[in-house]
């Protein structure tokens, strides 16, 4: 039996559709959900394993991706939304209901993610989301209880057979923009 990573993927990776313009996310509550709006399609789509993201029941990952924050705004039930953890880099807003989280903010004006919103399309009907394109610190579903150590080898062989390449940090290319911005910030490297 294939190891199971999250309901969006366990059954192959859905390709995106060409020019995708976005559309609405929505929480899990039968009544008043909140909903959240995305005028253009994500990027960096990726399964998540670390601790702070939301993932639905059964999943050892999450599958989050990016937005710039001026293609997100809250257009239902915005006042049920909460900031989960008001002292983590990425300020996850959820739904004081069921608990979904319907977008992560960094405030931080200098961090390299800055303007970016961190969004889950498995919470949007529409279809045609840009597709998950790596896995993202793996080894931390360890920590989350999601995986037993000896797990992991097989953890890793099906996110690569879903062609989701594993990481225990970000991307090549997330963490050369990290460091990017960070040698620009230093002056090390000019713009």
């Amino acid at each position: 039996m294939a190891a199971k990573i999250h309901p969006s993927v366990d059954n192959g990776v859905k390709p995106g559709a060409k020019d995708f313009k976005g559309g609405t996310l929505t929480c899990k509550c039968a009544s008043a959900p909140v909903t959240v709006t995305l005028t253009s399609d994500v990027a960096h789509n990726h399964a998540c394993g670390c601790s702070k993201c939301w993932k639905p029941d059964g999943a050892a990952f999450s599958v989050v991706a990016v937005v710039g924050r001026d293609k997100l705004s809250v257009t239902a039930n915005g006042n049920k939304l909460k900031v989960v953890d008001a002292s983590a880099t990425i300020q996850r807003h959820a739904c004081t209901g069921c608990g979904v989280h319907m977008f992560g903010r960094i405030e931080h004006k200098g961090h390299p993610f800055h303007g970016l919103d961190f969004v889950h399309v498995e919470l949007s009907r529409d279809k045609g989301w840009a597709a998950p394109e790596f896995a993202a610190f793996v080894s931390s579903i360890i920590e989350t209880g999601s995986a037993k150590p000896d797990q992991m080898a097989a953890i890793r062989a099906r996110l690569k057979e879903l062609k989701l390449e594993p990481y225990d940090c970000l991307s090549p290319a997330l963490m050369d923009a990290i460091a990017t911005h960070t040698a620009k910030a230093k002056g090390v490297l000019k713009a």
